[in-house]
């Protein structure tokens, strides 16, 4: 497994699969090992992909300062693994929470990124509001489920800040609630740096304004794709974030949730491929 040094003097790792030309991808969790993005659905047949598995998560070294794991310190952690790799620019893809790191590095290196893939993005880098009713609407599409009774229940009951049973609305999370989508849930809560997860979004690591007024000057293109019921980043909102970019498009992969290249490989991945090509 390669590692690379961070300009603090931290030990990152990152993981490579595939041929072709690569594409660096940063994971969600936030601050969770890379290993739950797989080859993307087979996106790896594709291109080289370079996974981060980003500071104290993975096999990269818990740093010093964990201050550090805040989202605005991490830019200097891609900019150290595009230096590493000799990359003048790079397509940069990213999932979840791992889209505001990729925002934020858009935000500061434009020169330095090719094509931006932003997948079930988060909204806190760029300060947009996901409201209860957006995602109570995005729920309800699966009202026919078996489980979205006890599901919907809770998810009510976290909305309103009188409860906190996330287990129970998990299923909400994936496009079928089946044995594979039980197993990657159950692999992937063992996989989250939960002290860094709280350093992440914490003060000081967003400023939302600045942040739009610097994409407004991004000139590469920017892929933005969600799952139709996503309940972290409903098709409603990513509307509103795709406009931030001058060159954005926003594609909805029907019937998936939060990890659309479970949901259909076959879909997913002839989708960002193409868009990568």
């Amino acid at each position: 497994m390669p590692f690379f040094t961070a300009h603090d003097g931290t030990r990152l790792a990152y993981h490579v699969s595939g041929d072709g030309s690569p594409v660096i991808c940063l994971p969600g969790g936030p601050m969770q090992a890379s290993a739950y993005l797989g080859d993307l659905g087979g996106l790896s047949a594709h291109r080289q992909l370079i996974m981060l598995d980003l500071r104290g998560t993975g096999r990269s070294a818990v740093p010093d300062d964990t201050g550090s794991y805040r989202c605005d310190r991490l830019v200097d952690d891609v900019e150290a693994l595009r230096e590493h790799l000799a990359l003048d620019r790079m397509d940069l893809l990213a999932h979840s929470a791992g889209t505001n790191l990729a925002t934020l590095y858009a935000a500061r290196h434009p020169e330095h990124v090719s094509k931006l893939v932003l997948i079930g993005p988060s909204v806190m880098a760029v300060g947009i509001t996901v409201t209860a009713d957006v995602r109570r609407e995005t729920a309800l599409l699966r009202k026919d489920e078996p489980w979205f009774p006890a599901a919907f229940a809770a998810l009510e009951e976290i909305m309103a800040g009188t409860g906190d049973a996330f287990e129970a609305i998990a299923p909400f999370w994936y496009g079928r609630w089946d044995e594979t989508a039980r197993a990657h849930k159950a692999a992937e809560d063992g996989r989250k740096n939960r002290e860094a997860a709280a350093t992440f979004g914490s003060g000081g690591a967003f400023d939302p304004a600045a942040t739009r007024a610097a994409l407004t000057r991004l000139t590469s293109p920017v892929l933005l794709l969600t799952g139709e019921v996503d309940l972290n980043s409903p098709p409603a909102a990513m509307a509103g974030l795709a406009e931030l970019f001058p060159h954005a498009e926003l594609v909805v992969q029907a019937r998936a949730g939060h990890f659309p290249w479970l949901d259909d490989a076959d879909r997913f991945v002839a989708t960002t491929a193409a868009f990568l090509r």
